[in-house]
């Protein structure tokens, strides 16, 4: 994934034809320009390790997260992402804001499901999606 974001990145700056799945990553590239440095040096690219102690996300992770979530809506997988990720984007104004609130709740189905050991619970992540969209943010 790092060498995929990376040269997505390359050909964005060089003006070169991106396939399909390039271009949906140079959107999300383009979201981001505090992983532009990160993402123009290949070689450091691979070489780099992000850990909680840094206190920095690791931006591999979160592309890869944003193409997940887009993947998902895209074919509504869970049943009601979709649904739910346009209803939060709408409340917050943003796909891009929503985009991180859903990669909040897939990480904690995550996590739980390799914490427990059990399949990750779809309709309980769609619960949580669906939970944020109807909260009022102040």
């Amino acid at each position: 994934m790092r060498r995929f974001f990376c040269t997505a990145y390359a050909k964005v700056r060089a003006a070169l034809p991106l396939d399909p799945m390039e271009q949906i990553a140079a959107r999300w590239v383009a979201e981001h320009p505090e992983y532009y440095a990160d993402l123009a040096d290949e070689a450091a690219a691979l070489q780099a390790i992000y850990t909680v102690e840094e206190g920095r996300t690791n931006p591999f992770l979160h592309l890869s997260m944003h193409l997940s979530i887009e993947e998902q809506v895209a074919i509504d997988q869970p049943t009601g992402i979709r649904q739910a990720v346009a209803l939060l984007a709408a409340r917050r104004g943003s796909l891009h804001e929503a985009h991180h609130e859903v990669m909040e709740c897939l990480g904690e189905m995550i996590w739980t499901s390799q914490r427990s050991g059990v399949p990750p619970d779809g309709p309980a992540y769609i619960d949580a999606v669906r939970q944020r969209a109807t909260k009022i943010v102040r």
